[in-house]
């Protein structure tokens, strides 16, 4: 019986020599299995300084309460012992502890075994710098507006197609200059549709008269169509008329002239360069009478207006 006091007395020494806090329970597991603090530091990448106050149970030296838990589940998991269990104990020792009592946080921070490596972090922070320095550039080139030499070449790059050719065919006929000259005096009268009067009068050898490109459908009446050298855009036309006979209501517009045109070297009979005579009564008159219609038309004495 005098035994059993001492056994007893062995069971509870035995029993108050296993550590009670988290930080020393990780620290004799840390031991038991011949690791160094740098080795664990290495593991779970966390600061040796930030380990040896876990062991000790120093929580105020840890930047909070999140990380106090975290840390310790790290170095729980890095000796093989139970994180969950761990974490708890260091959690509920942080809360009665004076870190607990001035500061407290609602979240835990990942694990940081899990965190990224310093290079992982800074390859990703490269990346974004030159996707923000790509983005910037193309935004600044967007909004800069096109240099003279930047515009020169768009111009000189533009389609053929928009660009008049060389040998591209000739502006349209009505757009053409019709100009008469006299190659010796002659009297004529040229008028629009309505019977305004474009040109009356005598004209000279020499003298020369462009049609106004926005007459109406103009005409020409004359005694001496062969006194008259005609072109349509710089381009002769056949006379107007046999020569000496006169010509009246004679269409002289440019489409007129270049559809009545001839191939050189034909002749032109006094049919198709006059269409027909017409009496004095269908001809404009200064006065707006008519003459009578059995008066035939005659050409107007040389240097004197017919009335």
């Amino acid at each position: 019986m005098a035994e059993e006091p001492e056994i007893e007395t062995g069971a509870v020494d035995a029993q108050d020599s296993q550590p009670s806090t988290p930080g020393a329970r990780l620290r004799a597991a840390r031991e038991a299995r011949g690791l160094s603090i740098q080795d664990v530091a290495t593991r779970t990448r966390i600061a040796q300084r930030q380990l040896e106050a876990i062991e000790k149970d120093d929580y105020t030296a840890l930047p909070g309460i999140p990380y106090a838990v975290g840390f310790a589940r790290a170095y729980a998991r890095a000796v093989d012992m139970d994180e969950v269990a761990i974490a708890a104990e260091v959690r509920d020792a942080v809360h009665n502890s004076e870190l607990g009592a001035n500061r407290y946080e609602v979240f835990e921070p990942a694990d940081p075994a899990r965190v990224p490596s310093r290079a992982l972090a800074w390859t990703a922070a490269a990346i974004a710098i030159v996707v923000i320095a790509g983005f910037a550039l193309w935004r600044s080139q967007l909004l800069t507006p096109p240099t003279t030499e930047e515009i020169a070449q768009q111009e000189d790059a533009a389609p053929a197609a928009l660009q008049r050719p060389v040998n591209a065919a000739p502006v349209s006929s009505a757009d053409q200059p019709v100009i008469f000259t006299a190659n010796d005096d002659v009297w004529l009268r040229i008028y629009d549709e309505a019977g305004e009067r474009l040109k009356d009068g005598l004209m000279k050898k020499g003298e020369s008269f462009t049609l106004p490109a926005n007459a109406r459908n103009p005409m020409i009446l004359t005694g001496r169509p062969q006194a008259l050298d005609v072109t349509v855009g710089g381009k002769p036309v056949p006379p107007l008329g046999a020569a000496d006979r006169t010509i009246a209501d004679v269409p002289v517009g440019a489409e007129a002239l270049l559809s009545r045109a001839t191939p050189a070297g034909q002749a032109v009979s006094p049919s198709a360069a006059a269409p027909a005579q017409r009496p004095a009564a269908a001809l404009p008159s200064g006065d707006g009478s008519a003459a009578a219609a059995s008066r035939p038309a005659a050409p107007p004495a040389e240097g004197a207006p017919a009335n």
